[in-house]
């Protein structure tokens, strides 16, 4: 309930069409609007997907966008207090038990992590010839997206591979794990934008921010399987 409450402010701009945004002193252009928060809009442009602060925005479109600066003022205050507790929780974790006398474990493969500047990452992919993966999880709640992660993202043949041809990017809807309010709404904002019902969900898109396929639920078959069905729909 806590997530479909989460949303129902996301979808009031939805859609919304502007020529040009101004943001300081960054233009975007063929503006798409996807959500706004009380201290965000989240949209697509020419350029790939992007946010800013609506208080960066010229009063005439904070106005078409209902800001309220206290309201702003307040979540950001929120999230700030939010982001401490985080951290102060990571730094009394008690230690991890002494494993000096244990047989040396392989190496973990690196978990994917979240890059928030979409339009950034867009351009990473751009510059390096690689595809963006998008894949959206409940990985303490869903049996098979930690499945999923288990057998295929957390290979060490797809590690291989995610690190030759794409930028990962995990939309994690946990339940349990902390995650700072602007994640929460960023994350929301993205599944809205791409219509996601079901999880795992996979969307694979070109530096452009065209989709090239998507993969629904949990597929079998381990990281060949995966791998070979991303490269089916990566162009050639």
């Amino acid at each position: 309930m806590a997530l479909a409450l989460a949303l129902i402010p996301l979808a009031v701009y939805a859609d919304e069409k502007l020529p040009v945004l101004q943001a300081g002193n960054v233009t975007y252009s063929n503006i798409t609007v996807t959500t706004v928060s009380a201290t965000d809009v989240y949209f697509t442009f020419a350029g790939g997907m992007g946010n800013v602060k609506l208080k960066d925005l010229s009063p005439d479109v904070q106005k078409r966008f209902n800001f309220d600066p206290k309201k702003a003022k307040a979540v950001e205050q929120k999230q700030a207090e939010n982001k401490l507790q985080y951290h102060d929780q990571l730094l009394h974790q008690p230690p991890p038990p002494d494993m000096t006398r244990e047989p040396a474990a392989p190496a973990a493969v690196q978990e994917p992590v979240w890059q928030r500047n979409l339009s950034l990452l867009l351009k990473k992919a751009g510059d390096e010839n690689k595809l963006v993966l998008f894949y959206f999880t409940g990985s303490d709640w869903s049996p098979w997206c930690v499945k999923f992660e288990q057998e295929v993202l957390g290979s060490a043949k797809f590690a291989a591979y995610s690190g030759q041809r794409l930028e990962f990017v995990k939309v994690d809807f946990s339940l349990h794990t902390p995650q700072p309010d602007d994640l929460k709404l960023a994350n929301a904002g993205l599944v809205d934008h791409f219509k996601i019902k079901d999880y795992p969900t996979c969307v694979l898109l070109d530096p452009s921010g065209k989709e090239l396929g998507r993969q629904v639920g949990y597929l079998p078959g381990g990281p060949d399987a995966f791998i070979g069905e991303l490269e089916g729909f990566s162009p050639k």
